[in-house]
């Protein structure tokens, strides 16, 4: 990555310094992104050791399973336009032992990042904590970028949100109505019939799924609440949102109604269910926006699979 603040292309200002509005905005063809999630440094450790509340004072599996991810998106061909990684970046909450380390060994493992492939950076739970405040969400930024924030990449509009502003705000209400305006105002004017440009595709990433496998779903700690996830559907669909990319779940799971598909991928780092560590490769056409989750050995070993691969040579 280009080195600058640090070593990363890092959102300011509410829009991404690696792709924005211009030659972004129009289409040019079909094109693949990877959607990841959950590298999580130090959870592994805390899961075997059944307690997931302490940071976790080891992480040397996620280092080597994130290097092992950077290595296989950076041999692939035709070359992603992005990588999103879809928050929980670190397991030590803000403020506690191990975060700064957790931090740093991270950013050294995706400095390797071929420089043509741009990071888009996600805020979890575990990097603003469960209750952000001002102070945890200004930490953020300052690491990672902005904490929501847009982009374009090859006419497609991509919205960055901060789920933990959904999930429970209350501790930062500035924040959370702040965040709300700026939405309201992209989902308008993308929605917009005079908007110009006018996205192929509106695409969006956040933390915490909308819901794991139908909007009717109960309330659980890995989705959003029954009625901001209902607000969230109603609003993404009338400005005719096309996915949500999430993760937190540590599984693969998600579903598609309405015409609105809700994508929840499973992590670099620690597994909770069956799925192996892996990400998520996303094909974008004029028509569809289609994605399978890989494992890291299958990218790394094979690529993408010939299906996709054809689908980007139309």
């Amino acid at each position: 990555m280009a080195e600058s603040e640090d070593m990363f292309l890092r959102a300011k200002h509410r829009t991404f310094s690696g792709l924005t509005e211009g030659a972004e905005s129009k289409w040019t063809g079909p094109f693949c992104f990877i959607q990841a999630a959950d590298p999580q440094l130090g959870l592994m450790k805390a899961w075997r050791d059944g307690d997931c509340d302490e940071a976790g004072d080891e992480w040397a599996e996620e280092v080597e399973l994130t290097k092992l991810a950077v290595g296989a998106v950076n041999q692939l061909r035709p070359k992603p336009r992005f990588m999103a990684l879809c928050g929980d970046l670190v397991h030590a909450m803000p403020g506690t032992s191990f975060r700064e380390d957790q931090e740093r060994d991270l950013k050294a493992a995706l400095k390797g990042t071929d420089p043509s492939i741009p990071l888009v950076f996600v805020s979890g739970n575990h990097d603003l904590g469960n209750t952000p405040t001002p102070s945890t969400v200004e930490q953020y930024c300052s690491a990672w970028g902005d904490d929501y924030f847009s982009f374009w990449v090859g006419g497609v509009l991509c919205l960055v949100l901060n789920s933990q502003l959904f999930y429970d705000a209350s501790a930062c209400p500035q924040q959370k109505e702040a965040q709300e305006t700026w939405l309201e105002a992209q989902l308008s004017r993308a929605s917009s019939t005079s908007a110009e440009p006018k996205p192929k595709h509106i695409l969006v990433f956040q933390h915490i799924p909308l819901y794991l496998k139908s909007p009717d779903e109960e309330n659980d700690y890995f989705n959003l609440q029954r009625e901001v996830r209902q607000n969230l559907l109603d609003r993404f669909k009338k400005a005719g949102v096309k996915a949500v990319f999430s993760g937190h779940y540590h599984r693969n799971a998600g579903g598609c109604h309405g015409g609105l598909d809700m994508v929840v991928s499973s992590a670099i780092g620690c597994q909770l269910g069956e799925d192996t560590h892996g990400v998520r490769v996303v094909v974008v056409t004029a028509d569809r926006v289609i994605h399978r989750y890989h494992s890291l050995e299958q990218l790394g070993a094979r690529g993408i699979d010939e299906d996709l691969r054809k689908l980007l040579q139309a």
